[in-house]
């Protein structure tokens, strides 16, 4: 043992539970969603706990971040609880490390540069509109299971090419594949990881086959998968079709899970504050805005866009990430072992009271361009990762959230119905508990 790790070991390991024997506190990690507040007003803002079968240290705020995104691949390494890496695929770019993450990285985000993402709204506004239209005519429903339908339409469409994807297989397969993503690594049959798990062979199987047909008919397409299709690395190389599998099954839950999330958010706490309501509407009166959409007018949609940050500031679609550490290190005079999980907080960071004044309120205003709380500390605001991990469809994003607020917004008026649960509940991302029932009319 080198003197180095001696005194670092010297340090205490920081407080904390690490439950019952094997499975830990995974049950409560998995049930509470105050799990780590609860234990950040008992322990503070750095404690132990052991989940997914692992030692866990939970580190909360900026400073913490900050340390381990710009540690990445020297004391800490991207992971995965098990039961998510083994659905994500061993190829995906979500559990690749090192170099060969940063190459893939480059090469896949040539499907959301910015030339691709204006080449994607015209397809965004045509199918928002069709939703719309669909709720209008609903007048009442129960919201947050047609936003998943919504989004996971637009990403299939843009993804691979499959029009109203959540009414074919692909879109059954990929419900029960997500379901398992964050579920308890229990391979027997029936389990809810057994069924992803056959819904992922599935899946990879309709992605060879499109893919396939493709490169059969010489016409590769628009949309991300004939992007990547094309798309080479460095050294000239290709994705193989098994890499392509996963990479494409990746993108999908990126652009599909978190979004809903963030866009339900959206809805639920727009129609909590109807006067921040006004004010997005005031500002699309004020830019005129009408159909088709351009990028130069999304841009200028400022208030709506301190919105949606403030949305997902207080209800971030991720909770926090997973790291590994790979060499043992000291952070705020606690020691951190090798081989122990690490696990950075985005929902705790945004509660932060010494940034964020009045932070469990919903305040649009705070991310004005005169009093910006996010520039104030580096990694404060985080509803996307941050470092090298930052979430790789993070403008797709940020472009189908505003195209869908500023459609919603000019045309439509929605009210929430009574005597519903609205408590959110955090897996697989989170959303209202009796899924957002409301009144929806045209205006």
């Amino acid at each position: 043992m080198s003197t180095t790790t001696q005194k670092l070991s010297s340090l205490p390991l920081p407080p904390g539970s690490l439950g019952l024997p094997i499975i830990g506190e995974s049950i409560s990690f998995l049930k509470e969603r105050n799990f780590a507040a609860k234990r950040q007003q008992k322990y503070g803002s750095i404690f132990k706990t052991h989940i997914f079968g692992r030692p866990t240290v939970v580190m909360v705020g900026a400073e913490a971040n900050q340390f381990l995104f710009k540690n990445e691949n020297k004391y800490v390494t991207s992971t995965w609880p098990k039961t998510t890496r083994v659905l994500l695929g061993p190829a995906s770019l979500s559990v690749q490390i090192g170099d060969f993450h940063t190459s893939r990285r480059k090469l896949l985000f040539q499907a959301f540069q910015p030339r691709a993402l204006a080449s994607y709204l015209p397809t965004m506004e045509r199918i928002t509109a069709e939703y719309l239209q669909q709720w209008e005519s609903s007048g009442t429903l129960t919201w947050y299971p047609e936003l998943r339908n919504y989004t996971f339409d637009i990403a299939s469409s843009l993804i691979v090419g499959i029009e109203n994807g959540s009414k074919t297989a692909l879109g059954k397969l990929f419900e029960e594949w997500g379901a398992g993503l964050f579920s308890l690594f229990i391979p027997l049959p029936g389990t809810t990881f057994s069924k992803a798990l056959r819904s992922r062979q599935g899946l990879l199987k309709l992605i060879g086959q499109i893919t396939l047909k493709r490169q059969q008919q010489g016409n590769l397409g628009e949309d991300a998968l004939g992007i990547l299709l094309q798309a080479r690395d460095e050294d000239g190389n290709r994705l193989s079709l098994d890499e392509l599998k996963d990479q494409i099954l990746v993108l999908l839950f990126a652009g599909h899970e978190t979004l809903t999330s963030a866009i339900a958010s959206f809805c639920l706490l727009t129609a909590q504050h109807p006067e921040v309501l006004e004010k997005i509407r005031a500002e699309q009166r004020q830019l005129s805005v009408s159909a088709p959409l351009t990028m130069e007018k999304l841009k200028q949609m400022t208030y709506l866009e301190q919105v949606l940050k403030e949305v997902m500031r207080l209800i971030p679609p991720v909770g926090g990430g997973f790291r590994e550490v790979i060499e043992p290190f000291e952070f705020n005079g606690y020691f951190i072992p090798k081989g122990w999980i690490v696990q950075y907080q985005i929902i705790q960071t945004h509660k932060d009271r010494e940034i964020y004044q009045d932070s469990e309120s919903f305040s649009p205003e705070r991310f004005a361009a005169e009093t910006t709380q996010e520039k104030q500390k580096a990694f404060a605001y985080i509803p996307f990762g941050g470092g090298l991990r930052e979430c790789l469809g993070k403008e797709f994003a940020r472009l189908e959230m505003r195209i869908f607020a500023s459609m919603l917004v000019t045309n439509y008026e929605w009210e929430l119905l009574p005597e519903q649960n609205l408590e959110m509940v955090s897996i697989p991302t989170p959303h209202p508990r009796d899924g957002l029932k409301v009144k929806f009319r045209r205006l």
